[in-house]
């Protein structure tokens, strides 16, 4: 299990580039202030808003990263952004297979492994979601489905691949519902498991994420979860404020 915990921010569709740039100076100059040590903090940004947070965050503590990639490199592919024109704007991590891409663009187990390949590829390092629907959890499926969500991209990552994996049951995301803390950690014993079964003692590199509905009254009880490593955050991380006491919340409970 990685030593540094990971909070990652997914801006999905919020923030020009101004108010982004407004945001990371914001969170350098509350950072000068009061750092948060032991945390390491990633922000996600829209896409055209990637380069130039890059570029403002130089030099800081504060990581970029996209949201999705596309395969491939270079190409005829209108609209298509590739993990190798990811990483020449400067972004270290690429969210791959968020529950919304699986269920708005259609993404499936296979293009996720695809996408996830390509990813470490082009130097990202990839942040896997997988998840459940209301449906499979009901129906006692969770376990099922993230094993399935999980083994092809363990099996197709070359060996010196870097890796995170967000737990992001679908019922939870945006619904203020939320899953129990201990059986968020129990699915990320079950993600380990996958993980070394397939690649044994890969799990103590790979550092697991719950995502879906975060914010400050639930992070603590997250944070207290020995199995997790760090938090996906959505709408919460569009504040500063907010986005900070997660994160020093978060720090705090694992002092």
């Amino acid at each position: 299990m990685s030593s540094r915990s990971l909070m990652a921010a997914n801006w999905k569709m919020y923030k020009t580039v101004e108010q982004s740039l407004a945001y990371a100076r914001e969170l350098v100059r509350r950072l000068e202030e009061e750092p948060v040590f032991d945390v390491e903090q990633l922000i996600c940004p829209t896409m055209p808003a990637l380069y130039p947070l890059v570029q403002r965050l130089a030099g800081t503590s504060v990581r970029v990263g996209a949201q999705t990639l596309d395969l491939g490199q270079e190409g005829a592919n209108t609209g298509a952004v590739s993990g190798y024109l990811v990483r020449e704007a400067g972004a270290e991590y690429v969210i791959v297979g968020h529950s919304e891409r699986r269920q708005l663009y259609g993404e499936d187990d296979t293009l996720v492994r695809d996408k996830s390949v390509a990813a470490a590829q082009a130097r990202l390092t990839p942040i896997l979601c997988v998840g459940e629907t209301r449906d499979q959890r009901q129906a006692g499926q969770t376990d099922a489905v993230i094993v399935r969500q999980v083994e092809p991209v363990i099996e197709a990552l070359a060996s010196d691949a870097d890796l995170v994996i967000a737990y992001e049951p679908l019922w939870a995301i945006g619904t203020g519902v939320l899953p129990e803390p201990k059986e968020a950690n129990r699915v990320a014993e079950i993600i380990r498991q996958v993980v070394d079964r397939i690649r044994p003692n890969f799990s103590r590199q790979v550092r697991i994420l719950y995502g879906g509905s975060v914010n400050r009254d639930n992070i603590c009880d997250f944070a207290a979860q020995p199995g997790l490593d760090g938090a996906l955050v959505g709408g919460a991380s569009l504040d500063v404020g907010h986005w900070l006491q997660l994160n020093r919340f978060w720090r705090e409970v694992r002092a």
